[in-house]
């Protein structure tokens, strides 16, 4: 699977994962989560990375590596609600 196809799967996973885990309303689309997840994965790796826990890896979509993207997406869709409400 070439690159570029990877990371957009991941983006969508764990857009999807991270809007369906916080509760709230999202009026954004396809696209808009494509992009949190992707984000989010960058911001995962950074955080795996930096507390041990592994990173996300490149060309396979592991446990691990949706978690850690997951968990960057509830990051930044969090922050991103923070900064709306200013």
């Amino acid at each position: 699977m070439p690159l570029w196809l990877y990371w957009i799967l991941l983006g969508l996973l764990a857009g999807t994962l991270a809007k369906f885990l916080v509760p709230g309303r999202d009026p954004s689309g396809c696209i808009v989560t494509i992009v949190l997840g992707i984000v989010g994965a960058f911001l995962g790796g950074l955080i795996g990375t930096w507390l041990g826990w592994g990173s996300v890896t490149r060309g396979s979509l592991d446990v691990r590596s949706i978690a850690l993207a997951t968990l960057g997406a509830i990051v930044v869709l969090l922050v991103g609600r923070a900064a709306r409400r200013l």
